[in-house]
């Protein structure tokens, strides 16, 4: 499995070694000991799916306590996935970075504990899988919203595309007011 950095230390995607052929294709999706030498330390301890038509648009989401590292895919359709670094004393505190998972790239996304997360679906339709590292908190989750202007996130919303947002989402702190890590 190939790891790929990105401009925020922390924030990995990982690319797949996929052996296909004519029957079809196999590859490696987790491995413990790989993903532990490479930053991902885990345990993950709840796995989550969900399935949502073009246009939603899900997030920004973290547990203020109980802080979730989430390893995230696509297993049918295209998404546009953001992680925004939430650390109060980080460098990098309220930058995000993107990057578009696929059925068809394969590439997984590691958003850590300390960050928000959100995705916005490209395709007519999405699968998308998660691996949390701790369990799911309503009472400590916490929504940023999505279209804050502080955090200008580059969401590849087309003309077209109409966002579905949930009433949750929308309702949203803004960067300026939401809770942060320490």
């Amino acid at each position: 499995m190939k790891v790929i950095t990105t401009d925020i230390p922390g924030v990995l995607v990982f690319e797949p070694v996929v052996h296909g052929d004519r029957r079809g294709y196999f590859m490696e999706t987790y491995r413990a000991d790989f993903f532990t030498r490479n930053g991902v330390p885990g345990p993950f301890v709840q796995d989550n799916q969900s399935s949502s038509g073009r246009g939603v648009l899900r997030g920004l989401h973290y547990q203020i306590a109980h802080p979730q590292g989430k390893l995230v895919r696509v297993v049918s359709g295209r998404v546009f996935d953001v992680a925004v670094d939430l650390r109060r004393g980080s460098a990098t505190c309220g930058r995000w970075t993107g990057v578009e998972l696929s059925a068809e790239n394969r590439l997984q996304f590691w958003v850590p504990p300390g960050f928000g997360h959100g995705f916005l679906v490209l395709s007519e339709q999405a699968e998308f899988f998660y691996k949390c590292t701790d369990y799911y908190a309503p009472e400590h989750e916490r929504v940023i919203r999505w279209d804050d202007s502080d955090l200008g996130i580059a969401w590849p919303v087309t003309p077209e595309m109409t966002v579905v947002v949930s009433d949750k989402d929308r309702q949203g702190a803004a960067f300026a007011a939401a809770e942060l890590f320490p």
